[in-house]
């Protein structure tokens, strides 16, 4: 594992116009890019992970598991904006010296990706074989797959969508509505934010998982227990975990990013975006997904010229992509074993 800091030396302007006078882009590289440089495995990871995918992506990334160090160089960066090592709300502002914060300019999912191209060119990568993601990270690897189709040559997108729904913009806008309460989110200060942000992590678990999710999980044992229930410390657990490695600055502008996602803008519509796809495609679904519901992969599947569709069920809802590994593997090695054009690979699988 190599882990760096890539630093751009020019000013990296934005998809709004505006600039960063300074870009540095945080990664995790494993394994080695072979003689022909067609081995490379890219992650675009989702909205609160780091670029350490062989930690937060076990059973599907691993020395043993279906992408693997022994066979693959895989590449994964932090996205910008976010809170481990690239450019973001607390990075330092040359024109002050001094914290964004709030002043940092607002990214889209596009800006990501151009911060990622550069990676890539930095570290002499010449395509890549595979780029997957899953939620924000799938939502990142469509908009690559559109920007530079003869770079992929094999794209598989999780749990995303071609536009953000008024959905998932609602989730994301009330947790900036909870943030924004904390009085401490104004002072411009590192923890600024933190209740906020533990209260925004509570609602935004609940789009991640879902009833029956919590019907297994958090279910009181003792039918006299009238308050301090299970799920309210897991929801309380839950936040204070984030606030300890992430911040509300971070959290507040990926919120954005997110909301941003619209692979048609003045590209003429969703459609004639999505047919400008040349990648060998797979698109998941998770029927329990509420975040992402399936009918947004199934529009992916139709719209997406050379593309397959597999769905599974999970009773971790939307975070099933990260847990149900052994149900991706099964999907991916299907996958790259057959004419993937308009087919639907079939999976029995339930949790």
């Amino acid at each position: 594992m190599d882990t760096g800091i890539y630093k751009h030396s020019q000013p990296f302007e934005l998809e709004s116009g505006l600039q960063l006078q300074e870009l540095k882009v945080a990664y995790h590289t494993y394994g080695t890019l072979n003689a022909d440089k067609d081995n490379v495995v890219w992650v675009c990871h989702a909205f609160t992970a780091n670029s350490d995918v062989l930690d937060w992506w076990k059973g599907l990334f691993g020395e043993k598991d279906y992408f693997n160090t022994n066979e693959h160089f895989i590449v994964c960066a932090n996205m910008l904006g976010s809170a481990y090592g690239t450019s973001g709300p607390l990075s330092i502002d040359p024109a002050t010296g001094q914290p964004y914060y709030l002043s940092f300019p607002q990214v889209t999912v596009r800006d990501m990706i151009k911060s990622q191209q550069l990676l890539a060119k930095h570290l002499g990568i010449e395509g890549i074989h595979t780029l997957i993601g899953g939620s924000l990270g799938g939502q990142q690897a469509m908009e690559w797959a559109i920007i530079e189709p003869g770079f992929i040559k094999n794209l598989i997108i999780i749990a995303a969508n071609a536009r953000h729904s008024p959905w998932g913009i609602a989730f994301n806008e009330s947790q900036r509505l909870a943030i924004a309460a904390d009085e401490t989110f104004n002072a411009n200060t590192p923890t600024g934010g933190a209740k906020g942000l533990k209260a925004a992590r509570a609602m935004a678990l609940l789009s991640y998982r879902g009833y029956k999710t919590y019907g297994i999980r958090q279910q009181e044992d003792n039918d006299s227990v009238t308050d301090n229930y299970k799920a309210s410390s897991y929801q309380n657990y839950q936040g204070d975990k984030l606030v300890n490695r992430f911040n509300a600055y971070s959290y507040w502008y990926l919120s954005k990013s997110m909301d941003s996602h619209n692979v048609g803008r003045n590209r003429g519509g969703i459609e004639k975006a999505l047919a400008l796809i040349t990648a060998r495609t797979l698109v998941i679904g998770i029927k329990s997904d509420l975040l992402f519901p399936i009918e947004e992969q199934q529009y992916l599947f139709r719209h997406i010229p050379k593309s397959a569709y597999a769905e599974f069920d999970s009773y971790y809802g939307h975070d099933g992509f990260l847990i149900e590994t052994e149900a991706l593997t099964n999907i991916i090695t299907s996958f790259f074993k057959t004419d993937v054009k308009g087919k639907i690979i079939q999976l029995q699988q339930t949790a």
